[in-house]
């Protein structure tokens, strides 16, 4: 057996010499002769595609149609509230707008704002407000003017003051007397004869009686309204449609479709108009809100401490009249002659305005006879002499 794995081992290598000597001879042949050398394609190895993530768009909600089952449109700003809302009557709240008034409670749920002037320089204001059921404070509050009471009524409202000068409220056969104008539910802190307060009041602090100290909230006004029988829900009479009349949310109004008629209004001092408080406002275009300062400073709210902001302002031009030496004013809010302004968007135009009874809306009207959208929001309204005056941006605006 070792004889035979040697001779194999010794053949092995005899061949591999013989091999060895072939390559030899093969390459002698082609010695100056060159190859290109050809090289093995690798193969890149194919990944398998990568599935891109999608993000996922959000669908847009329609304007048109309510984001939650029992919402409608609000009656006075077109936003979408629930049922009741439209059915409770809000309050028409009076406020001071002295200096040391400031700030005040209620002023986030204020759907309609008014500044109208008072005596001499000074203004007062009226807020309508509405789901005001569980608001912990409301004020403070102030003594109204009958010419307050004609522009509430048309929200149909309970109307919330401290007091008023007796003289003017009796006057054409008793204005606040509930023997001759049972339409009218007002809770006063003063009580009296123009009505009992039903309890609805309370200082703070506590045991206080100079001015700006009188409060309310949603708890003592319910228990008041049951105390003196007042009507929760809207009255029959109530023409329950939307207070102004709205673009559509789709389409707002911009006031383009006015062409030169329009004037920009980016910037409203009414300092002309009202010259102890300054009021005016700032045009946001992030948000399309105005931004209302009071004084020079921020007007808000004295709990969540948000500036009071509105989508749509009016400027409304009214006759007025001195009522004696004291310098009380009265104004006439019934009446088909006179203008005004109508302020949204960074934009303004010329207006006109009616209203021929209580409980009838004010209605505006571009110079065309066409009554003016409103744009989707709160509205402040300026019921200003029709010798005042305002500027926006800058420029001069002479009431008519």
């Amino acid at each position: 057996m070792k004889k035979l794995r040697i001779l194999g081992l010794g053949l092995l290598m005899t061949a591999v010499l013989a091999g060895c000597g072939a390559e030899k001879e093969e390459e002698s042949k082609h010695v100056g002769v060159q190859f290109e050398k050809v090289e093995t394609p690798v193969e890149t190895p194919v990944e398998a595609p990568v599935e891109e993530e999608v993000p996922e768009v959000e669908e847009e909600e329609d304007p048109d149609l309510p984001p939650a089952e029992g919402m409608v449109r609000d009656f006075f700003t077109n936003e979408w509230v629930n049922e009741d809302q439209n059915v409770k009557r809000p309050l028409a709240v009076m406020y001071p707008i002295n200096k040391q008034a400031q700030p005040q409670y209620g002023l986030d749920h204020v759907s309609v704002f008014y500044e109208i002037m008072e005596e001499g320089d000074m203004s007062r204001q009226m807020g309508i407000v509405e789901d005001w059921e569980n608001l912990d404070r409301i004020g403070n509050i102030r003594s109204i003017r009958d010419y307050f009471i004609y522009a509430a009524l048309e929200y149909d409202p309970i109307i919330i003051h401290y007091g008023g000068p007796e003289l003017y409220l009796y006057e054409n056969g008793g204005l606040l007397n509930r023997s001759t104008r049972d339409d009218i539910d007002n809770i006063n802190g003063v009580g009296g004869k123009m009505g009992s307060d039903g309890g609805a009041f309370f200082r703070v602090p506590a045991g206080s009686t100079s001015e700006h100290t009188a409060f309310t909230d949603g708890e003592h006004i319910q228990s008041a309204m049951d105390k003196l029988k007042y009507q929760a829900n809207h009255k029959s009479t109530y023409i329950g449609e939307k207070h102004f009349q709205f673009a559509p949310v789709k389409e707002p109004n911009t006031l383009e479709q006015y062409g030169a008629e329009v004037m920009d209004a980016k910037e409203i001092n009414m300092a002309g108009s009202y010259p102890a408080t300054k009021s005016a406002l700032t045009y946001n275009a992030d948000d399309g809100l105005y931004y209302k300062t009071l004084y020079g400073n921020k007007q808000v709210d004295a709990e969540s401490g948000n500036q009071l902001s509105f989508k749509n302002i009016v400027v409304q031009s009214t006759y007025y009249e001195k009522r004696d030496a004291k310098g009380y004013l009265a104004f006439k809010m019934h009446d088909t002659t006179r203008g005004g302004y109508f302020i949204t968007e960074g934009k303004m135009i010329h207006i006109n305005w009616k209203k021929t009874n209580d409980y009838e809306p004010t209605r505006y009207y571009d110079d065309n006879g066409e009554e003016v959208l409103f744009n989707t929001g709160r509205t402040m309204i300026f019921v200003a002499k029709e010798d005042g005056s305002f500027t926006a941006d800058g420029k001069e605006m002479k009431l008519k």
